[in-house]
């Protein structure tokens, strides 16, 4: 046995007997996707360092954040960590319902955190939840399918562009659609898509005197222009679409564009995975020339629920799960391309990452998203996806419902766009806004 060898594995034996005697179970609710099923793969390391066990409680996107709200809100105490974004991190550390990580270890260096998610993630400069991943949106396509249609996509892209290439690709017959994008109902799902989309249209989901603005032009263009563009050359049943569908639709070689998380660039490039994996190319999400593009900004992060009897214990998962050293683990098991992105300054200085295809376009993608400045005409809110104000999660869930709806071709834009304006208005009011 080597030198250093020896000497971690005396380290390790050092820290279970430490810690033995207050070895804990912990309990973590996630999402799932494929980083956090890679994360739960590797939990067996992070066990030997400290001795400290991990139950997973792993959940569909829409069901996580609705079990985690519900439990943190009433103090349930199910869960040692959750897995939560940039849109609770805020609101929920200023209800003290989440413990401060301030008090990480010096090698943690939290000054490596990318200025945009651990902005995204604090409250007056105290960090509430470390990101696991961070991501904006791009667009990945088929450079193959692209080439057939007789175009070449550029890195910045219009909506013009995509809608025509778009219907270019597509050929029913075959299966292959040429343009996948979310249509499943929910405030992270479709909505996530939809106002980052509408930004980029000139919309905006409330004036400066929050009233709410789905009866504007600009709103229905944009719901115009997704809905027409899905119904010519989306895939059938696309409303009930989200992230994990479309990912598997791309990865079946049956999509020739797909608008979405970066995070995803990994997975649609993993030739165990993916059908298409070498002929995948990266763009920013498109604009219309208005100044703004369609990419979001967002953090699937790790946090502690204020009253868990186990923050030390998570404390330390956090620590090794978000962890530069985390990144070398996952490096050295699967390749620098399947590492959580977006999260540290030194992994896009690192050279072995910047030779990985998507590595650049996301980081790219992440600066240009600002979620103080998210719209072409002002507003009195921050968040590029999402509006930061805790009414918006419930609000959003049922525009999402109505725009899926027409979506599925149950109602008109019209009518969808109505009955948003309307309970957008009514529980804006009811809220005192």
């Amino acid at each position: 046995m080597s030198l250093k060898n020896a000497l971690c594995a005396v380290t390790a034996l050092t820290l279970i007997t430490t810690s033995g005697a207050f070895a804990e179970t912990i309990t973590i609710a996630t999402v799932n996707n494929g980083d956090m099923i890679r994360m739960q793969g590797l939990t067996k390391d992070f066990t030997e360092k400290t001795g400290h066990d991990v139950e997973w409680v792993t959940l569909e996107e829409n069901v996580l954040r609705q079990r985690v709200t519900q439990d943190i809100a009433a103090k349930g105490g199910q869960f040692d960590i959750m897995t939560i974004g940039m849109y609770e991190t805020p609101i929920w550390g200023k209800q003290n319902w989440l413990v401060s990580l301030d008090d990480l270890p010096d090698s943690y260096d939290v000054d490596d955190i990318l200025p945009a998610m651990r902005g995204g993630l604090s409250v007056d400069g105290t960090l509430y939840a470390a990101p696991f991943y961070g991501e904006s949106s791009m667009i990945m396509y088929r450079t193959d399918l692209m080439e057939k249609a007789g175009l070449e996509m550029p890195d910045a892209p219009t909506w013009e562009f995509v809608a025509d290439a778009a219907r270019k690709m597509t050929d029913k017959d075959s299966e292959i659609y040429g343009i996948c994008l979310r249509g499943k109902a929910g405030w992270g799902e479709n909505m996530a898509f939809l106002t980052a989309t509408s930004n980029a249209f000139g919309a905006r989901w409330f004036d400066e005197d929050w009233k709410p603005q789905f009866d504007s032009p600009e709103w229905k263009e944009t719901l115009s222009f997704y809905i027409d563009l899905m119904n010519e050359a989306g895939p059938p049943g696309a409303s009930t679409n989200g992230f994990n569908e479309n990912l598997s639709l791309f990865q079946q070689g049956k999509c020739g564009m797909w608008i979405d998380a970066t995070v995803a660039a990994s997975f649609v490039t993993n030739p165990n995975d993916s059908t298409v994996a070498d002929k995948v190319g990266f763009a920013l999400a498109p604009d219309t020339g208005l100044g703004k593009r369609g990419n979001w900004l967002w953090a699937w992060a790790l946090a502690i629920p204020a009253g868990t009897q186990k923050e030390a214990a998570a404390k330390e998962f956090i620590n090794w799960a978000t962890s530069k050293d985390y990144l070398e683990l996952v490096a050295a098991e699967e390749g620098w391309a399947n590492v959580p992105p977006g999260t540290r300054t030194s992994l896009y200085e690192n050279p072995e990452y910047a030779k990985v295809p998507f590595a650049k376009m996301t980081l790219d993608s992440i600066n240009s998203a600002d979620p103080t400045a998210p719209t072409v005409k002002p507003v009195p809110y921050i968040g590029v996806q999402f509006v930061a104000i805790p009414e918006f999660a419930g609000i959003a869930t049922q525009v999402g419902q109505e725009f899926s709806a027409a979506l599925a071709g149950q109602q008109s834009v019209d009518e969808a766009l109505a009955k948003a304006q309307s309970l957008t208005a009514e529980e804006m009011e009811a809220a005192g806004y």
